[in-house]
């Protein structure tokens, strides 16, 4: 059993280990985002809910429930 849609994340790395144990990583989103990566600030599109910045290494997740709101992808950490 899982929380869903109904999940709290504290952080990043809260949201990358639930895709994760999911195994939604390697999953496309509905609808890839251009994201400004937090760490070096390049620009890269973000097509699967585990993504990672290729200028960086800054790994981003987002959970399926909450792909359709960019502000919920976070930044979990670096090659994490």
């Amino acid at each position: 059993m899982h929380d869903g849609c109904a999940g709290n994340f504290a952080n990043g790395l809260d949201v990358l280990n639930k895709v994760r144990s999911m195994g939604f990583s390697p999953q496309e989103m509905p609808v890839p985002v251009t994201l400004d990566c937090e760490q070096c600030q390049h620009a890269f599109e973000m097509k699967t809910f585990e993504s990672q910045c290729p200028e960086c290494g800054m790994v981003y997740a987002v959970t399926p429930c909450h792909a359709h709101d960019p502000a919920a992808i976070r930044a979990a950490g670096i090659n994490v």
